[in-house]
């Protein structure tokens, strides 16, 4: 039995709330599997409230982050502090936002125009300088932002309320990225001020957003107090104080939100459903999303480096079985690390979703499995080393699946449980990376395009392929995705990237398992969030009020 509030149609307005009793699962391998989800049921965000609250605790599952800075992480508290130059709506599209229009008015220059009554939380009004500030920051190798704007050339203020940004070439992926952390905007003068101290709990932070840090509000270790901005442009958020804790066990959490200890979470793990489906102070609701589980190569060499390697234990696994034990049901296959919902609001979605249905689905044939084994020439000797992050429940489970999977066709894999700060640091360092073949991973798009992600693993490092460890150079592929950034249309973007994806989809850089839902479990007396992947660059908690 599935408890969950699902709203329909609330991208458009509409209002219809739902209180399933029941969902029709979906067929499964193993008997008394968890119920499944329908795509059409899922719900991008719930009614907006109508009724103040003085109060409301949050809990941030991923843990207290290390700052509140957009350029050097993005973490959930940051979208309700500093707005975005466009806005992502809950169903993934761009809409204007603190720029009213942004837009290319030739191949290479892009012009950005600003409303005029936005003010920062101290009341001094946003313009055109605290813009080139906040993007020109992301020009720095060290913005985790800094691929979008790898192409820029200049940045500068055009006029009070207008910036004009230059490219050394044309950026279809440009616009987008706005609607992300790579268009926060920050006070100028204050981070003049706050230097390195910027974003920290010592320095903070001076943005536009709907909820503003508090005087002293940051207490490291225990909470972070946020309070509602009443000039907010926007309207003003009807939750007075929006206080973050940081409970990330997952059992600890389930039990503080059902009994409302704690009023609300984004994330939370799937591993909780039956506790969520049980009489609680909330409700489960199940969101779109575009985050994915998969595992790919972490060294050049060897079976892992392979592609038929990759390929036979991608048949060995069973991906209904995946999402039934790892995502509690509450999933969906996936054909490739570019889930549909990253581009189904985009111009030429029909062209990005023909070439998704083009690739092959995943599915279980072991004999193909031991047949690709046998001929890859590799020697399987010794066990295949994959790497996951200790106490974490679904990639435990994960790493269980991979190797049950791939005993079935001769392969031994040697699961590595490793703690934070030593998996952390595989993605920086190669020596942490040294005895690791596989990496199992989690990700995300957390805006609209098809190329960032990919990127990362598909083409040559010094063009933005950072997690590109087994060395995979296809000249083919390289070339397509790089027309597809430079393209001045949607429509040759689109083809372009499909062509690439012909590619590179069944070379499996990533062995994509499942897609997963957002799960977010809310009090039942609240009502008013973003429920879709989009909480990562949206402020989700700005209709948040009481039902």
């Amino acid at each position: 039995m599935l408890r969950t509030r699902l709203i329909t149609g609330a991208a458009v307005g509409a209002v219809a709330l739902l209180a399933l009793t029941a969902c029709a699962p979906r067929d499964s391998s193993s008997a008394g599997a968890p119920a499944g989800v329908e795509t059409a049921e899922l719900v991008t965000s719930t009614s907006a409230g109508t009724a103040p609250v003085d109060t409301v605790t949050w809990s941030i599952v991923e843990g207290e982050p290390a700052t509140l800075d957009p350029a050097s992480s993005a973490n959930l508290i940051i979208p309700n502090l500093c707005d975005n130059l466009l806005a992502l709506q809950p169903d993934f599209s761009v809409e204007p936002g603190v720029a009213i229009r942004a837009e290319w008015t030739d191949p290479t220059t892009f012009v950005i125009e600003l409303r005029d009554d936005v003010t920062f939380w101290d009341g001094t009004p946003l313009t055109a300088a605290d813009v080139v500030y906040s993007l020109d920051r992301n020009r720095s190798p060290e913005s985790q932002w800094f691929a979008a704007f790898a192409l820029v050339n200049g940045i500068e203020a055009t006029g009070d309320h207008e910036v004009t940004v230059t490219f050394n070439a044309p950026d279809s992926t440009f616009r987008d990225a706005l609607a992300g952390g790579g268009g926060a905007v920050m006070s100028a003068a204050f981070g003049a001020e706050a230097g390195d101290n910027l974003g920290t709990s010592d320095g903070g932070l001076m943005c536009t957003g709907p909820y503003e840090l508090a005087a002293d509000g940051w207490t490291p270790g225990n909470e972070i107090v946020t309070t509602a901005n009443p000039d907010y442009w926007n309207g003003s958020p009807l939750v007075s104080t929006l206080t973050y804790v940081f409970v990330s066990d997952a059992s600890t959490l389930a039990t503080a939100l059902t009994q409302g200890e704690i009023h609300g979470a984004l994330n939370v793990s799937p591993s909780s459903r039956a506790a969520f489906e049980g009489d609680g102070a909330g409700s489960l609701i199940v969101g779109p999303s575009t985050a994915s589980y998969s595992f790919g190569p972490a060294t050049p060499d060897g079976p892992a480096a392979n592609p038929e390697i990759r390929r036979a234990l991608s048949l060995a696994i069973d991906r209904q079985q995946y999402i039934d034990t790892v995502l509690s049901g509450l999933g969906e296959p996936q054909r490739t690390i570019v889930p549909p919902f990253t581009f189904h609001e985009l111009a030429a979605a029909d062209v990005y979703q023909a070439g998704y249905d083009a690739l092959e689905a995943p599915e279980v044939d072991l004999e193909a499995a031991k047949q690709l084994v046998d001929g890859s020439g590799e020697d399987l000797s010794a066990p295949l080393v994959l790497a996951v992050p200790a106490g974490a429940t679904e990639f435990k489970n994960t790493a269980q699946i991979v190797q049950s999977a791939a005993k079935q066709i001769g392969v031994e894999i040697e699961i590595n449980e490793m703690q934070a700060s030593d998996f952390g640091a595989m993605f920086y360092d190669p020596a942490a990376r040294e005895g690791i073949d596989f990496v199992a991973t989690q990700g995300y798009l957390e805006t609209p395009g098809v190329l960032g992600y990919p990127s990362l693993f598909m083409l040559p490092e010094e063009l933005g392929g950072v997690f590109n460890w087994s060395g995979y150079a296809n000249d083919e592929v390289t070339a397509h995705m790089q027309a597809a950034r430079t393209a001045t249309d949607e429509q040759t973007a689109a083809e372009e990237f499909v062509a690439a994806q012909q590619i590179f989809a069944p070379d499996m850089l990533q062995v994509t398992l499942a897609g997963a839902y957002q799960l977010s479990y809310v009090n039942d007396e609240l009502t008013g969030i973003t429920t879709s992947v989009a909480v990562y660059s949206s402020p989700w908690a700005l209709h948040l009020g009481g039902q």
